[in-house]
C-alpha cells in the first residue's frame, strides 16, 4: 500500500497560485469462497506391450473400446470420453551394454467428465474391469466457477473499501468512497488434481473418493482519492 502527496507553485502576478493533484491511496482486496465440488475429471487408460506393433495397436484398441463402453453404461454420454494421449514407443532391453528390441509399447489414456460426482469410485472400478490399467488422476472441480469467482470478487473489493477506510482514519483524512481504478489481479483456478495410487486398482470393493471443496480465490487492486 502507499499513498502519495503532488503539489506545485506557480507564481501569477505576484501571487503564489497553489494547485495540488489528489491524494492516492492503493490497496489490495482478497476474497475466499467455498464451493462443493460437483464434477470430477479422471484420466484414466490402457497400456500395454508386444513384439509385434499391430498386435499391441489391435489389443489397446480392443481394451479401451471396452473401457469407454463401460463408462457409457453407467450413463456417461460419449461427449464427455475424449482421447487425452495416445503413443506408440519402442521398448528395448539393455543386456552387456547393447540395446536390444523388446517390442512396442502403445499408450491410451482417456480424459472423462463424470457430471454425477457420487459415481466417482464406480467409474473407476468399471473401467479397470472393463481393462484399463493406468488412472493417473482425477480433478475435482465445480461445473459453474465463475459464478462463484463473482462472488469472490465482491468480497474482495469489500474488503479492499474495508482497509482503505480504516486507513484513511489512522491518518485523520476524508476517503472518496468511490475507488478511481479497480483491476483485478487474479484469475478463476483450474480444477485441482488428485494423484492416484495405483495400488488402489487392486480393491475389490468401490474404490473410496472423497472429492472435498474447492477454495475459490478473488484478489483485487483498487486505487481511492482522500483530501
Amino acid at each position: 500500500m502507499y499513498y502519495n502527496t503532488y503539489g506545485y507553485q506557480n507564481a501569477v502576478n505576484g501571487k503564489y497560485d497553489r494547485q495540488i493533484k489528489p491524494n492516492r491511496l492503493t490497496v489490495t482486496g482478497e476474497g475466499t469462497v467455498t464451493a462443493a465440488s460437483d464434477e470430477a475429471i479422471i484420466t484414466i487408460g490402457v497400456i500395454n506391450e508386444s513384439p509385434n506393433l499391430s498386435a499391441a495397436q489391435k489389443e489397446n484398441a480392443d481394451k479401451t473400446a471396452a473401457v469407454i463402453q463401460a463408462l457409457m453404461s453407467l450413463g456417461i454420454p460419449q461427449s464427455d470420453i475424449q482421447t487425452y494421449v495416445y503413443r506408440i514407443e519402442p521398448q528395448y532391453n539393455y543386456e552387456n551394454g547393447q540395446q536390444i528390441f523388446r517390442g512396442y509399447r502403445v499408450e491410451h489414456q482417456l480424459q472423462v467428465t463424470v457430471r454425477d460426482i457420487s459415481k466417482t469410485g464406480q467409474v473407476i472400478d468399471q473401467a479397470v474391469a472393463a481393462g484399463a490399467n493406468s488412472v493417473s488422476s482425477i480433478q475435482f472441480t465445480v461445473s459453474n466457477p465463475n459464478a462463484f469467482y463473482n462472488q469472490a470478487l465482491t468480497i474482495a473489493i469489500r474488503n479492499a473499501q474495508e482497509k482503505a477506510i480504516s486507513m484513511a482514519r489512522a491518518l485523520q483524512v476524508t476517503l472518496q468512497p468511490v475507488p478511481v481504478i479497480v483491476q483485478e489481479l487474479s484469475q478463476p483456478l483450474p480444477p485441482r488434481p488428485i494423484p492416484f495410487q495405483a495400488a488402489m486398482l487392486a480393491q475389490s470393493a468401490e474404490t473410496p473418493i472423497q472429492p472435498g471443496e474447492n477454495k475459490i480465490m478473488a484478489t483485487v487492486k483498487v486505487e481511492f482519492t482522500y483530501s
